[in-house]
């Protein structure tokens, strides 16, 4: 039995050697150092690449993304649509096998990973799904494990400790950490910059922690038995070595980020009893090892799809195919005043009431973002989700939350606090992945709180950000349009609000939110183009009434949403804004992106200051008068 398993932990190194040695590119010590617990855990799995999208499978998320060698050679060997051809390609144009796992491009990817220590956090937010999953449909449809392979860099990175303090808090048990402790970075001993007891970190969390030889099969074993059967999340802190069975540099740093080279990986084979000339080789009963041991996979599905009421199944096809149209959004009166926050607060519950796997929370701001669901209590059994301050975890343990299957998260924050959370956004927007993200406090209405609570920089980061849909709706109604639009796009979306009370315009058609910007205000052959977004367009409308008075012609442009009109055909962008020359665009903002519609763009040219909303509003230049004047000039 020793002999098999280490005839199989062999083919995984070999693979991941050779793959990164043809593609000249890559990361082989990591994956040559885990290969004996991938033999292991692999025994302890319930997945099956025909059911690939089972809901109740284990999820395997490899935070490290220099595994990713490990991964395509798993996969493979698991039986997913992973040939050995793709192995060849790693890391080439076009190939299934990009340099680090990509959700949606490579079959049994369970998400995308790379940036260090978001693979931790997207494994608690897979654990938190199982957990409310399981509250709704029962223990006999979701008892699956979620594992996260992650290393040292993973555990540095601040991330890892907000998301894992959370998990630790809800007790989730389900969630098995194995951390690759070879004490390798790519400096050197990780003792030039790490120093703290791990297992008395995690221990504070509320983990229970074991320990075992990461090249022993037994003791790697016993470890995931205990984990499992453990009431607490676990880390397993799998001591191994870098590079493992790599003749000449086992332990050694160099082979953590660079190809071994040829003749160190013929004579690591050719010491093993290999043949060193040969590459990418897996012997017939290696491979149906591993097809025997994720054979239990289907055994498994079909157990568990028998176990399965009429209701349960029921329930499983409502939460995945929610009815939008039977949505009753809020009404909200014309004339009056209401801040964009309270009136997406209102908008979130509507969906709630509607959608149940619908759910979400804030940093610790659920009453100043306005994102508490009414009535529907807290996490586990209930939908609001209190992430505490840690927008950085929030983000990623989104990311978890909506590939999971079930559900569409939301999470909010002040927009100012966006920047904690960029990273996740960005694996978000890569990864098309269904995530509200609910900004409020959104410019220099912030007021009295200063430069460091007032964003200005962050709308065009944000719009810079490829497949991310940033709405910044002028007023309650448009809000409701930008929401309608949102629900049916299969991207992350991110609605940026304002703290203060903004009047309540006419309602406006979902199909000119869809196009994303449109004319708020008409009139053929205008002299003047005013374009604004958010709190910005009732002052241009207050502007536009006043060059009205003094003869002018005016257009008012709404633009909740810059990336969806970017989408629209020419002719109707050349509609609405018919001429470069007499366009100004209002927003408080940086608004670079502006100069290619607007001749003169008034926004921000410095950070803010600290002052009442209105007041700012006037000192910046966001005023009719000042509007006027540059309408007058140009």
């Amino acid at each position: 039995m020793q002999n098999h398993l280490e005839a199989m932990a062999n083919t995984i190194r070999f693979l991941s050697a050779d793959m990164v040695q043809k593609a000249n590119s890559g990361h082989p010590g990591a994956p040559m150092g885990l290969a004996d617990i991938a033999v292991i855990l692999t025994q302890h799995l319930n997945l099956t690449p025909t059911r690939s999208s089972w809901l109740n499978r284990d999820r395997v998320v490899f935070s490290g993304g220099h595994c990713s060698a490990l991964v395509y050679s798993l996969l493979h060997l698991w039986g997913f649509d992973v040939s050995i051809e793709d192995l060849k390609n790693f890391r080439q144009l076009g190939s299934k096998t990009p340099g680090h796992p990509e959700f949606g491009h490579t079959h049994g990817v369970e998400i995308t990973t790379g940036p260090l220590g978001q693979g931790i956090g997207n494994a608690v937010g897979f654990a938190m799904a199982s957990a409310y999953a399981k509250n709704l449909l029962g223990e006999n449809a979701i008892n699956h494990n979620v594992y996260c392979l992650c290393g040292d860099g993973d555990l540095e990175e601040g991330i890892s400790y907000e998301a894992c303090s959370l998990a630790g808090h809800h007790k989730l048990s389900n969630l098995i950490l194995i951390y690759d402790s070879n004490k390798i970075t790519i400096e050197g001993d990780t003792q030039i910059a790490l120093s703290e007891s791990i297992k008395e970190r995690f221990n504070s969390q509320g983990f229970d922690v074991f320990e075992c030889d990461g090249h022993n099969f037994s003791s790697i074993d016993t470890a995931l038995k205990n984990a499992k059967a453990s009431d607490k999340p676990s880390l397993i802190i799998a001591h191994t070595t870098i590079g493992k069975n790599a003749c000449g540099m086992e332990g050694s740093h160099k082979t953590h980020g660079a190809p071994l080279g040829e003749s160190v990986i013929e004579e690591s084979k050719k010491a093993l009893g290999l043949d060193p000339k040969e590459s990418f080789v897996i012997l017939p009963e290696v491979k149906s090892a591993f097809e025997q041991i994720i054979s239990k996979g289907e055994e498994a599905y079909a157990k568990w799809e028998n176990s399965l009421s009429v209701e349960q199944k029921a329930k499983i096809e409502e939460i995945k195919n929610p009815d939008f149209s039977k949505i009753v959004y809020p009404s909200f009166e014309v004339g009056k005043k209401i801040a964009t926050r309270v009136s997406n607060g209102e908008i979130l519950n509507a969906i709630a009431k509607i959608h149940c796997g619908f759910l979400g929370g804030s940093a610790d701001l659920g009453p100043s973002n306005n994102t508490i669901l009414a009535g529907e209590g807290d996490f586990p059994k209930g939908r609001n989700l209190h992430f505490g301050v840690r927008e950085h975890a929030m983000g990623a343990i989104c990311n978890g939350i909506a590939n999971y299957g079930l559900f569409l998260p939301y999470c909010a924050t002040f927009f100012v606090f966006s920047d904690y959370m960029a990273p996740s956004v960005r694996v978000a927007s890569i990864m098309s992945s269904q995530v509200f993200y609910i900004w409020t406090h959104d410019s220099i209405g912030v007021g009295e709180d200063g430069a460091t609570h007032q964003p200005i920089e962050q709308l065009s980061h944000f719009r810079s950000m490829p497949n991310l849909y940033v709405f910044r709706p002028a007023d309650a109604n448009e809000n409701i349009a930008c929401a309608q639009v949102a629900l049916e796009l299969k991207a992350p979306s991110a609605f940026v609000l304002s703290r203060q009370n903004l009047e309540v315009l006419p309602p406006v058609e979902r199909a000119k939110v869809q196009r994303g910007g449109y004319a708020i205000k008409e009139c053929e052959n205008p002299d003047i183009i005013l374009l604004a977004t958010g709190s910005e367009v009732s002052i241009a409308l207050k502007a536009a009434k006043k060059l009205e008075e003094q003869g002018k012609k005016v257009r008012v442009v709404s633009m909740p949403c810059l990336e969806l009109f970017e989408k629209q055909e020419k002719a109707y962008q050349e509609d609405v804004l018919s001429n470069r020359e007499i366009t100004i665009a209002i927003e408080a903002s940086r608004g670079f992106e502006w100069y290619k519609y607007a001749k003169e763009v008034i926004a921000m040219r410095g950070f803010g200051e600290s002052g009442k909303g209105d007041e700012l509003f006037e000192y910046f230049g966001f005023s009719a008068e000042h509007i006027v004047e540059i309408a007058k000039k140009l």
